[in-house]
């Protein structure tokens, strides 16, 4: 069997571009398949985000 010697990289994002992510995604006509492919992100990352996005937008009080 192959020993890994090293482990997966895993890629970190800011904040901010995950924000400009889910805001591309979230323009009318707009897929969320075509906004991860251009981003070279996974759909499913993209659409935790979104989730995540949500349930921050739910949070903030409103005045």
């Amino acid at each position: 069997m192959p020993r890994y010697t090293q482990p997966k990289k895993t890629h970190r994002y800011t904040t901010e571009f995950k924000t400009k992510a889910v805001r591309l995604s979230h323009m009318e006509g707009v897929q969320i398949q075509e906004v991860a492919k251009t981003l070279d992100i996974h759909p499913f990352m993209l659409s935790r985000w979104r989730k995540e996005y949500q349930e921050v937008e739910r949070n903030i009080p409103r005045f």
